[in-house]
């Protein structure tokens, strides 16, 4: 009901009036947005430099912008050109300690607990329940690059620099996070829906008011189906007028066996009875994928995003994948790290592996790797 709301699909006057509340309260969520940055830009509140490279990738809404993908090919990109990198993330939906050890911590005046270490950069230690999804994927996506988990992203950066040696941190989902400042900015924007309504929490989808679009180094306009929008740069220059603006998609790159972890081309999905199920904000998008590469999708199944598969419904679900004729079933990568990795699934089982497809501003990405990795050529030169 907030969505048709926010977005004046529900004409009633009821809400009409509750509306105008959540607007009401987008100017006070706006207030305070504002306040902390002016006082951090005063150095009333001070971030904590930590003597690395810090890179941030964020966006100014809420809801998925494709950031995950985007993380891993950045950081790839780094790790390739010889950068020790660290991605830190505050671990969405992983599991926390409980209200008993935290009070138990108090009690006694004991050390919190150490920042989560998801990756080494060698091996993935930590599953998807405690890591949460995005990190446990990028870890056991990235080798040579750490993943650590912790809210507090400057006492992570700090344990990943003293026990790994890292020379640059990326942040995943930083653009809010002032405490420790980042000296290049990745901004996303989701290209199908960029602002919203233009409203700022709880009234509209933005986190801070779009003339923050200043703080960006460089804007990735993700979701793209390659078409000029001259529109939606306008308004982005208008804020920031020198910044670079990259387009890219999300394109599927292959199928990968759940049981086996093998590769296997998307070709096979070409006249196949499909079963598909998923678990993510936009499921749309993925059945239509799905139905691009040719695939009768004779059964679909939609769960809540970030939902934690039980043994009993994935049961059901192939058992009704049986019934339907599919003669495979498909998920998203990001639901297949929600499954028990030992789960025996009745019919060939694959998950899809998507890539960053960069349509324009190629030069630009590569001028953003090089803008990082170029003090340690040149270091390693002297």
């Amino acid at each position: 009901m907030t969505a048709d709301v926010i977005y004046g699909r529900t004409k009633s006057r009821p809400a009409e009036v509750y509306g105008m509340f959540l607007k009401a309260l987008s100017h006070i969520f706006g207030a305070i947005v504002r306040l902390r940055h002016i006082m951090y830009r005063n150095r009333i509140l001070r971030d904590a430099p930590l003597g690395c490279m810090v890179v941030v990738v964020g966006n100014l809404t809420v809801g998925g912008t494709g950031k995950t993908p985007i993380v891993e090919k950045f950081a790839r990109s780094l790790s390739d050109r010889g950068r020790k990198v660290a991605i830190l993330s505050r671990g969405y939906k992983s599991k926390s300690d409980g209200i008993i050890a935290k009070f138990m911590r108090w009690l006694t005046h004991g050390e919190g607990p150490k920042p989560k270490v998801v990756s080494d950069g060698k091996n993935v230690l930590l599953d998807s329940e405690v890591a949460g999804d995005e990190p446990y994927m990028l870890a056991r996506n990235l080798k040579n690059v750490v993943v650590i988990v912790d809210k507090n992203r400057v006492r992570a950066g700090h344990y990943a620099i003293t026990q790994f040696g890292v020379d640059t941190l990326v942040l995943d989902d930083g653009f809010q996070y002032l405490p420790l400042r980042g000296q290049v900015k990745l901004l996303l924007v989701d290209k199908t829906n960029p602002f919203g309504n233009m409203h700022l929490l709880p009234g509209g989808i933005l986190r801070e008011p779009i003339s923050h679009l200043r703080r960006a180094s460089y804007v990735f306009l993700t979701k793209s189906d390659g078409k000029k929008s001259p529109d939606l740069e306008r308004i982005i220059h208008t804020y920031n007028p020198s910044v670079e603006i990259i387009e890219c998609a999300h394109k599927l790159e292959k199928l990968v066996k759940f049981d086996t972890s093998e590769d296997f081309p998307l070709k096979i999905l070409d006249g196949k009875k499909v079963a598909c199920f998923s678990a993510i904000a936009a499921p749309d998008s993925f059945e239509g994928f799905l139905e691009e590469l040719g695939a009768e999708l004779v059964l679909k199944r939609r769960f809540l995003d970030h939902h934690r598969f039980e043994e009993r419904e994935l049961d059901a679900f192939f058992s009704d994948a049986a019934a339907a004729g599919a003669e495979l079933a498909v998920t998203t990568e990001k639901d297949s790290v929600r499954i028990r990795p030992d789960y025996v699934a009745k019919i060939p089982f694959y998950y899809t592996r998507l890539e960053i497809q960069i349509l324009s501003g190629a030069d630009d990405f590569e001028n953003a790797v090089e803008k990082i990795c170029y003090p340690k050529r040149r270091a390693d030169a002297d």
